[in-house]
């Protein structure tokens, strides 16, 4: 196997998602974790949807009517420039501490984001946190129409970056699209940020299990569909240790 391409997934990989929190709590007191947690899964949840009703709309799209759809169900009025002030936040997320150093690190590959994101999301959220003088390719699914774990949104990647998938590293933190890489024949990396041993303390200690571990048990526990990533680690600074031992 040589390696000569590490191609990351975006949203909770190299950015936290979870950052929305601070500007949905502002807009909504009391109700910043709950609105966080139901806005992401049905985020998730359209993306699959519409893959699988072939009836396409851009991750912009899919992420509006994800938070309206959350607002509503939580009875929560808001107006136009409420709305939008949450959703900006998705251009300005917050890097995890160890993405930049990480990505750094490896440039003697080819770098890239594969994401489900629309091209303008993407492009202003990596020209926005400096990424875009790092990576070498910035991916949309939009040219497919089709949202991962689809095996056409994978295959993007030998399109752009002019290699075979088994020459990619692929590195994910969200267990489905860590399997999906790894059905097509991409070398997968998941990074488990949260183990079961974290999450069975956590409801233990709780007689009322909060928003933020309950999605954590719905999205980023492993799932059980028969396949397995090539390699489970607990933080993006443990790709080079990875990469030493594979020739590039």
């Amino acid at each position: 196997m040589t390696i000569k391409a590490v191609v990351f997934d975006a949203y909770g990989t190299l950015y936290d998602i979870q950052s929305v929190a601070s500007i949905t709590d502002m807009a909504f007191p009391g109700y910043g974790e709950l609105i966080t947690q139901i806005w992401r899964l049905k985020q998730l949840e359209y993306t699959w949807l519409r893959s699988l009703m072939r009836h396409y709309e851009d991750f912009s799209v899919v992420t509006r009517e994800s938070l309206a759809y959350t607002l509503r169900t939580l009875g929560l009025k808001y107006d136009a420039s409420v709305f939008e002030r949450i959703m900006g936040k998705y251009v300005h997320l917050d890097l995890y501490p160890d993405a930049r150093r990480t990505l750094t690190d490896l440039k003697r590959y080819k770098l890239a984001i594969l994401s489900n994101g629309s091209s303008d999301m993407l492009n202003a959220l990596v020209r926005n946190t400096g990424l875009d003088a790092i990576l070498d390719a910035t991916i949309s699914v939009d040219s497919k129409r089709v949202f991962k774990p689809s095996p056409e949104a994978y295959s993007l990647i030998e399109d752009r970056l002019g290699v075979t998938l088994g020459q990619v590293m692929f590195v994910s933190s969200n267990p489905w699209d860590a399997i999906g890489a790894k059905s097509v024949g991409l070398n997968s990396v998941w990074i488990e940020r949260v183990s079961p041993e974290a999450m069975a303390e956590a409801c233990q200690n709780n007689d009322l299990v909060p928003p933020l571990t309950m999605f954590k048990a719905l999205r980023m526990q492993m799932d059980e569909l028969g396949l397995a990533p090539d390699y489970r680690v607990h933080g993006l600074s443990a790709l080079a240790e990875i990469l030493s031992s594979v020739p590039a």
